[in-house]
């Protein structure tokens, strides 16, 4: 029986739901079929061209401008989702499902759940700078901070370091809530460092809670509030090989016939939210005639504001550089596990030597799968490079997450 809450909120479709139900989306069966396919099409297309073909391929289209791109597929909000996720942790309460005083939201990297909880109205804890503090100090510093109002903790990676004096903080901060001495909070964990905790405390029971998986229905449902959100209008978004539809969400004509795009973006991204918006933003296409630079309501004042979709398997997304070898792949498991670190810190945690690890953060820049902050010198993975590198690792026999 599914537990999932209200699904009318556009900025969260599904709700919130116990990390145990969450699923991976389904392939739609035009994609299975394709991938069986693929190789006789490919022989075959040179010479026969298609019965009934009625739409002239489009393939080739300029991507969007910066300015259209930002009002076709905007950056979701992290206010809307702070205020969504506020209502579907009261609803839970309400229903029984979820009666902790401290929420666990665990999510996969990109989600944006970090960045929402940063704006809900409660006192945000912080990191302290000094993240190898003794089991004496961590004590004191806890008594600091989870005394008196409600508070928030945006991302629990940023609170430990795999060192053998980077897991103090953490240790003392989940006893305290196994006891009930935590007071009231709401905690955002990155799915990677949920893993590592999960293992390394097996007896730890917190009732966590997650996003629901953008389905292939939901997602077409976020991407037009999105849009619409944006630009005050829907979006039509056309694929540019075959001209079936992706948006609107619902179309007036009953006859539109709508492309599985949408649930093969989601299957490709494994309902992760940032990865959609990434590969999504990177699919959208304009006609030349329709990028002139104008106000959407000025070249389309009847039908509103439409774009074209390359398929998915016309992308080239990021990949981990052939020939990585064992040592990649830990810089890579340590940059997810904590949301993120500095060379410095990548040092620490990995063993590795500054020369060596020098040259791997570079030829992962280079190949556009991590990036590295200039204000705070953090390397992060890309939303873009995330699914090539969550496979790499699984395939190297690395622990990865649940999602």
């Amino acid at each position: 029986m599914t537990t999932e809450t209200d699904q009318g909120q556009p900025c969260l479709p599904g709700g919130l739901i116990p990390l145990e139900q969450w699923t991976s989306p389904e392939v739609s069966v035009h994609k299975t079929l394709s991938v069986w396919f693929t190789d006789i099409l490919d022989q075959l297309r040179e010479g026969i061209t298609p019965e009934g073909l009625a739409f002239e391929s489009l393939d080739g289209l300029p991507a969007l401008s910066a300015k259209k791109l930002q009002k076709y597929a905007p950056e979701p909000g992290a206010e809307p989702l702070a205020e969504a996720l506020n209502e579907q942790l009261e609803a839970l309460r309400q229903s029984g499902v979820h009666n902790r005083q401290v929420s666990f939201l665990v999510a996969p990297p990109f989600s944006g759940v970090a960045e929402a909880l940063l704006t809900m109205q409660r006192r945000v804890i912080t990191p302290p700078e000094n993240l190898l503090m003794s089991e004496q100090d961590v004590v004191g510093w806890w008594d600091e901070q989870l005394g008196g109002d409600d508070w928030v903790l945006p991302e629990l990676a940023d609170f430990w370091l795999r060192h053998r004096s980077g897991l103090n903080l953490l240790k003392e901060f989940f006893a305290r809530v196994a006891l009930d001495n935590a007071g009231n909070g709401v905690v955002g964990c990155s799915s990677w460092c949920w893993q590592f905790w999960l293992r390394y405390l097996p007896e730890l029971h917190v009732g966590p809670i997650t996003l629901a998986p953008l389905t292939g229905e939901r997602l077409t449902q976020w991407l037009h509030y999105l849009a619409a959100e944006k630009s005050g209008r829907p979006l039509t978004a056309r694929m540019t090989h075959d001209g079936l539809y992706v948006l609107p969400a619902q179309a007036e004509d009953p006859k539109t016939k709508y492309s599985g795009f949408c649930q093969d973006l989601a299957n490709l991204a494994r309902g992760n939210r940032g990865v959609t918006h990434a590969i999504w933003q990177r699919t959208l296409r304009a006609k030349p005639e329709e990028e002139t630079g104008q106000d959407d309501d000025e070249e389309n004042p009847v039908d509103g504001p439409k774009c074209w979709v390359v398929p998915l398997h016309q992308l080239s997304l990021p990949s981990v550089p052939h020939g990585s070898g064992l040592q990649a792949g830990f810089v890579l498991h340590a940059l997810l596990m904590h949301n993120g670190l500095t060379a410095e810190q990548l040092e620490w945690v990995t063993g590795s030597a500054a020369r060596e690890l020098t040259l791997t953060l570079a030829r992962f820049i280079r190949a556009d799968v991590i990036l590295q902050d200039e204000t705070t010198g953090v390397y992060r993975l890309t939303p873009l490079g995330y699914p090539s590198v969550r496979k790499y690792l699984q395939s190297k026999g690395f622990p990865v997450d649940g999602f």
